[in-house]
């Protein structure tokens, strides 16, 4: 007999957000979570930093190994911050540094969002 036990999901900050732009017009509360998303990515450092963790061998990266992006340490601490903030990254602190993976659900939810407005275009 197993003695496994089904944990109850976390909810993250941030889920599918909006339905995709061509569905139908979007509510105040639905343009403000997806605004929050696009803002955070709006900024060259933090696409750079975005792109780093997402790319980076396993699917997680230390802050130790995305920080050569052109600004100070505090300045990738703030940008890393904000992105969390955005619920696009979350992390975790192992020992003195900090790794860092993609939201797979926020993710998904920029996807989904443009993803039918190029079907439609298309």
């Amino acid at each position: 007999m197993s003695n496994a036990k089904v944990l109850p999901l976390l909810e993250p900050d941030i889920v599918a957000c909006c339905p995709p732009l061509n569905e139908r017009p979007m509510s105040a509360d639905e343009a403000e979570a997806a605004a929050k998303m696009f803002k955070a990515l709006g900024d060259p450092v933090r696409l750079r930093l975005f792109s780093a963790v997402a790319s980076h061998e396993g699917g997680e990266a230390c802050v130790c190994d995305i920080s050569d992006v052109g600004v100070s340490q505090p300045t990738v601490s703030h940008h890393l911050k904000k992105l969390k903030e955005a619920g696009l990254l979350s992390s975790e602190r192992r020992g003195t540094w900090v790794y860092y993976k993609v939201e797979p659900s926020a993710l998904a939810a920029m996807g989904a969002l443009l993803a039918g407005a190029a079907k439609s275009s298309a």
